[in-house]
């Protein structure tokens, strides 16, 4: 028989032991919920790091991106002002294809770059179904290779590692004109650069040995027929030079614009994660401290 000093205390174990047990699984659950959001902070925070780098990364290469383009269209637009003075125009012909180089690279986390020069070639290619195709770039390469992999004759790889120059876009050149097929008309597709925010995909026309040499005022420049072939495989490497340069500066701009936003959206989500942490946080005291006082209660009530 218990006296009566020990009776309190075993009311009082009594009640707590008789409290139903949802609380102490809230408090559970309490717990692993902060250490998940605990988790995910520590994530977000490490990611927020990554593209920060990046941008400040894509931002110096935007600088020399920037200057190299504005160096190939001195050359391009140097090419393109002898055809326009020869009036040069694209051949036609019934059963002759039209080859069109994609200038793309073989790297992402640039926002819809590569997406949006894939979307324009289809729409080119619907409106001109006798179209080949030699991609530049592994993105451009995969994405097309899903729709239009029949017509895809030539792919290069190793593309958007560092700045263009004269000699890639010369490799390139040499392998565009050994294609065996005759081409009436090769089309550059590519990303023009409009300001560090925007871009859009346009088509360059690259003129064959026959378009050259019957445009109008061909002529006037004298230059001989058996360096004809040398002039349109040097002004192809231009156009292509041009191309890659200016796609290479939409890329890094692309990059950078893609990254401060990333950025941007980790920080928004680590305040919330933030707030939802410290809240959750504060419950589990609270939830503590209510435990400890209906204890306490518990005990005086004995």
């Amino acid at each position: 028989m218990l006296s009566r000093a020990a009776r309190p205390a075993l009311r009082a174990g009594a009640a707590i032991s008789a409290r139903p047990t949802a609380l102490a699984a809230q408090n559970a659950a309490n717990y692993a919920t902060l250490r998940e959001i605990e988790g995910r902070l520590k994530s977000i925070r490490n990611i927020e790091k990554i593209t920060k780098t990046m941008k400040i990364v894509a931002s110096t290469k935007l600088t020399r991106a920037q200057r190299a383009m504005t160096e190939s269209r001195t050359y391009g637009q140097t090419s393109n002002t002898v055809f326009e003075e020869a009036e040069t125009k694209p051949t036609e012909g019934e059963n002759k294809k039209t080859l069109v180089i994609v200038c793309s690279s073989d790297k992402g986390l640039c926002g819809g770059i590569h997406s949006g020069m894939s979307r324009a070639t289809r729409k080119y290619m619907l409106e001109n179904p006798n179209t080949d195709l030699a991609v530049l770039g592994e993105k451009c390469k995969a994405q097309l290779g899903r729709s239009n992999g029949k017509n895809m004759k030539l792919s290069f790889a190793g593309i958007g590692k560092d700045v263009p120059t004269f000699a890639d876009a010369q490799a390139i050149a040499d392998q565009v004109v050994l294609l065996p097929e005759d081409y009436a008309s090769v089309k550059i597709m590519y990303n023009k650069f409009m300001n560090a925010q925007t871009y859009e995909a346009t088509v360059l026309d690259a003129y064959s040995e026959e378009a050259i040499a019957n445009s109008p005022n061909f002529s006037a420049f004298e230059i001989d027929d058996e360096v004809l072939a040398n002039l349109r495989e040097y002004s192809l490497a231009n156009s292509l030079f041009w191309a890659l340069a200016e796609g290479h500066a939409c890329e890094q701009s692309a990059r950078r614009n893609a990254m401060d936003n990333a950025s941007k959206n980790a920080g928004d989500m680590i305040t919330r994660f933030q707030i939802l942490f410290n809240r959750t946080r504060q419950a589990v005291i609270t939830g503590e401290l209510v435990e400890i006082i209906t204890g306490a209660a518990a005990s005086e009530e004995g």
